[in-house]
């Protein structure tokens, strides 16, 4: 089975998904990184499928009292070749 290799040219629209924070004064609920997990998992199996093109990674160090914070977050940039048209009903996501 033979695979086409993908381009960057190939790739009309990009959608940043953010998964975690390291805003330590505003922690991420359990629904919210749920969230942030189930968008990313449509963005790869809905129509049209999209594909990982880049990942930024951020980690923040947070000194509180005596105890040493550390917190993540990972964005993903989602390339797709149109935009979804689900891509348009996501409230306050950063479109």
């Amino acid at each position: 089975m033979s695979q086409k290799k993908v381009e960057l040219s190939d790739f009309h629209y990009v959608k940043l998904v953010t998964i975690g924070s390291v805003n330590p004064n505003m922690p991420l609920s359990d629904r919210d990184k749920e969230a942030q997990m189930n968008l990313l998992n449509r963005c790869l199996n809905d129509y049209p499928r999209g594909t990982i093109i880049a990942k930024d990674v951020s980690i923040g160090r947070y000194q509180v009292g005596e105890h040493e914070l550390t917190m993540e977050k990972v964005s993903y940039h989602v390339g797709f070749t149109r935009k979804p048209a689900w891509a348009g009903d996501e409230k306050g996501q950063g479109l």
